[in-house]
């Protein structure tokens, strides 16, 4: 029962830390939030694990995570208020060309950063040709062109 405790513990405060540190986090994993994860990941089983490092005691700490992960997305799926608060919702950064600039910096994002997502997605290659942009819940951004960037003007 201790390991199920500790990996529910464990479970909470993983999920509670990424949502604190924003929908960027992993959006655009680099090598050292990588090496990071891995950190973060040998300080989890630490902590899970304690002093008992049994096949059976690793097994239930997987098991319970899964089983939490699993939980979660069923609740976040059947109860919207549960998804708003574990996932986050889609974020408009651009609105018909002009950015929300309290927006972005809320999000701690540039318009370089979205100029890249419009280029590498749309080919687009200024802010007027942008009739939205979409920080998305994964931590993409999403590029909506004009009209007229669609037509090819």
């Amino acid at each position: 029962m201790d390991a199920v405790l500790r990996a529910l513990a464990i479970y909470l405060i993983l999920m509670l830390l990424f949502r604190l540190s924003g929908k960027r986090t992993l959006g655009q994993v680099t090598t050292f939030d990588f090496v990071l994860l891995l950190v973060v990941g040998e300080a989890t089983q630490q902590a899970l694990l304690g002093e008992d490092f049994s096949i059976t005691q690793a097994a239930v700490v997987i098991a319970t995570l899964i089983g939490l992960d699993r939980a979660s997305d069923y609740f976040s799926w059947r109860f919207g208020p549960f998804k708003r608060v574990t996932e986050s919702v889609p974020v408009v950064l651009v609105n018909k060309g002009k950015l929300l600039h309290d927006v972005l910096r809320r999000e701690h994002i540039s318009e370089d950063d979205i100029m890249s997502s419009a280029r590498a997605t749309q080919g687009l290659e200024n802010l007027d040709q942008v009739k939205y942009a979409i920080m998305e819940t994964s931590g993409g951004i999403s590029i909506v062109p004009t009209d007229e960037a669609r037509r090819g003007s």
